[in-house]
């Protein structure tokens, strides 16, 4: 009559997986699984069989030092708050029994140990060990971050490319970007990421803790996905000069900047920029559980004096000049996570902004949020985090000045321009949508310019959406409010900016003089050719001005329209795109049309995560075998080497198994 002993215990990682939707994350080799739901290990025993009546088993759950004792029962009841284990009295197979292990839909994330043991008559024990990885669980009900709709879970938990939107709230540029949650190594360097954080090197035992509340995690990330107080993932540079490491727009993914920062041993990777930052964060959020996506605020203020007011100069022939520590950027990219908001109260749940881009200190730290986008949208200023931060980058005014030789000429005010367009990308679709209304009451469009002067008027308009290799065509209009004649000096000035800075020097100017009948209304017609501009506007915008002078009264009034030039898209084209099988070869061509005015040169770079392994640099004909099932994204970036331009296309593409 043998002892019983156990042989081995089998962690059931495919069905598991399968029933937590966490197939994805195969390639960890580990026990990946989400809160609040129901596992099942089972054992091999050896020596005899078990003994219900005999026999009692009790599992240890290890999170760090913390630990829960847990005896099996067989009852099925689980519980939403505390650790349960059972085995199913129907289904009993006493030479391999299966036990579930069921966590609370309030466990902290992050990687357990269990200790599995059977005690026997006459005391004796024997033991089989086992490790498993936890995750927020947007399916359960319980958690959270549940989020009520499969569509959105599938967008915001499970989808691993998208699209970031950049450009101006006129001609939004869509960016492709892989968030490779799936790819090998992602998974892990996303729980070191914890693990490196500041909180959980200063008390182990407390970060475990917090660790079950999505507003704490969420806060520890947008902190460490930037390095300015902390061993964070990304070192941020905007000075033009990235001899050091890769320039912000080469990036077409989180995989390679994730895993670069692991395999240095945590030292941040160079370099990033507002949707590198907030690009990586959404990976990091998936990979950990909670729901979230990438959002563009077109014309965010960065007000430094909290006065909720932008200023802008200008000279008195139109040139912007760099007066103010204020700021607006074209664009600025941030997450929102999806979550409830114990904290706060039931009114504030649903999406909150965090903000991973190294701008201002909160709590004494580098990071920004969870801003309730409720709270933003009712000024409830009071409410944590960060809300009045976030306000003002969405809703400042934007007051500008014209001067000359330090003398106030004139100035206007714009209530419209910051926080424009607020948009994300559609759930199952490659598209913009539309949050704008979320974060703030849409007043009905006035009219663009309340001036406040007497005689004259000034408009400035695109004749239409600015395309690479095409002239910029403007119209400016002139008015005459009074009932007598008027010179005007007409002066335009266009300068080159990038997104987030004032512009440099004027590249194209024209000054002229218009006699203005009583009340005459003037068109004048102008045009930028692309010599005169591809040279010096690569990917950057241009800020375009008029300032129109009355001769007589010395009255001046300025309009101006910052905006960027539409890059031609690559085309991918795959042959056979409706029946696309895994583990099977497909080829992709790429074609692109040269609309420049010269020659271009380039090279050709594509990824896929679920397609490709790693990054090819091509021809043209792209050889792939997919890997996982489901919707997967093709991307292909063209990089030019003689103009400052880089362009890049991509292809939905649904896998399907064989």
């Amino acid at each position: 009559f043998a002892d019983l002993s156990i042989q081995n215990v089998s962690l059931e990682v495919l069905e598991n997986m399968e029933r937590h939707q966490t197939k994805g994350f195969i390639s960890s080799k580990a026990l990946v699984v989400r809160r609040g739901a129901p596992f099942a290990v089972s054992m091999q025993l050896g020596g005899r069989l078990f003994n219900p009546k005999a026999d009692s088993l009790r599992i240890k759950i290890m999170l760090g030092r913390l630990y829960a004792i847990v005896p099996v029962t067989f009852s099925k009841k689980i519980s939403s708050s505390r650790w349960k284990a059972f085995m199913d009295p129907k289904d009993l197979n006493l030479q391999n029994p299966t036990i579930y292990i069921s966590s609370p839909a309030t466990a902290s994330v992050g990687r357990y140990r269990f200790q599995l043991c059977i005690f026997s008559q006459g005391g004796k024990r024997c033991c089989g060990f086992g490790k498993f990885t936890l995750l927020c669980n947007p399916w359960c009900s319980e958690d959270a971050v549940y989020i009520p709709f499969e569509d959105q879970r599938e967008e915001y938990v499970q989808s691993d490319s998208g699209l970031l939107f950049m450009g101006t709230a006129k001609n939004v540029v869509s960016r492709p970007w892989s968030f490779d949650q799936y790819e090998h190594g992602v998974l892990e360097a996303c729980l070191n990421l914890l693990q490196v954080s500041p909180q959980h090197q200063k008390n182990r035992r407390r970060d475990y803790l917090n660790r079950s509340n999505p507003v704490y995690i969420s806060r520890v990330v947008s902190a460490m996905i930037n390095s300015e107080d902390d061993r964070g993932v990304l070192k941020g540079n905007w000075s033009n000069n990235y001899k050091q490491g890769v320039h912000p727009s080469a990036w077409t993914g989180s995989g390679d900047i994730l895993k670069q920062w692991a395999q240095s041993g945590y030292s941040p990777v160079k370099y990033g920029q507002c949707w590198v930052f907030a690009a990586v964060m959404c990976t990091v959020m998936r990979v950990l559980g909670i729901p979230c996506r990438v959002t563009t605020n077109f014309n965010s203020a960065h007000d430094t004096n909290d006065n909720l007011v932008i200023e802008e100069y200008y000279s008195e022939t139109g040139q912007k000049l760099k007066h103010s520590n204020d700021s607006i950027w074209n664009f600025h990219v941030w997450v929102e996570g999806w979550m409830t908001r114990q904290d706060l109260g039931a009114g504030m749940n649903g999406w909150q902004v965090l903000d991973p881009t190294p701008q201002e200190r909160s709590g004494g730290v580098f990071c920004c949020g969870p801003a309730p986008v409720k709270a933003i949208k009712n000024r409830l200023i009071e409410l944590r985090y960060d809300v009045p931060f976030v306000y003002a980058e969405v809703n400042a005014d934007v007051h500008t000045i014209i001067l000359s030789q330090g003398r106030v000429l004139s100035m206007s005010k714009d209530t419209e321009r910051v926080g424009s367009l607020i948009c994300t990308k559609a759930v199952g679709f490659p598209r913009m949508q539309n949050v704008t209304s979320d974060y703030k009451f849409i007043k009905s469009m006035t009219l663009k310019q309340k001036i406040s002067s007497k005689g004259v008027l000034v408009f400035l308009n695109l004749d239409k959406t600015p395309i690479a290799g095409e002239p910029v065509r403007l119209t400016v209009q002139v008015v005459n409010k009074d009932s007598v004649a008027k010179t005007i000096k007409v002066h335009l000035n266009a300068q080159a900016k990038e997104y987030n800075n004032s512009p440099s020097d004027t590249f194209w100017e024209n000054h002229g003089v218009v006699q203005l009948a009583p009340m005459e209304v003037k068109a004048l017609q102008q045009e930028i050719s692309p010599a005169q501009y591809e040279d010096v506007v690569g990917d950057d915008m241009i800020n375009l001005a008029v300032v129109v002078e009355d001769m007589n009264s010395e009255e001046r009034v300025l309009a101006s329209e910052e905006f960027n030039i539409a890059s031609p898209e690559l085309i991918i084209e795959v042959a056979d795109e409706h029946s696309i099988m895994l583990n099977q070869e497909h080829a992709a061509t790429v074609t692109f049309t040269n609309p420049f005015s010269h020659p271009v040169t380039g090279v050709l770079t594509v990824a896929g995560a679920g397609l490709i392994q790693g990054k090819l640099q091509v021809q043209q004909r792209i050889p792939f075998i997919p890997g996982m099932v489901g919707m997967k994204m093709l991307q292909a970036s063209l990089s030019f080497t003689n103009i400052r331009t880089t362009i890049r296309g991509f292809k939905m593409l649904s896998v399907h198994s064989v």
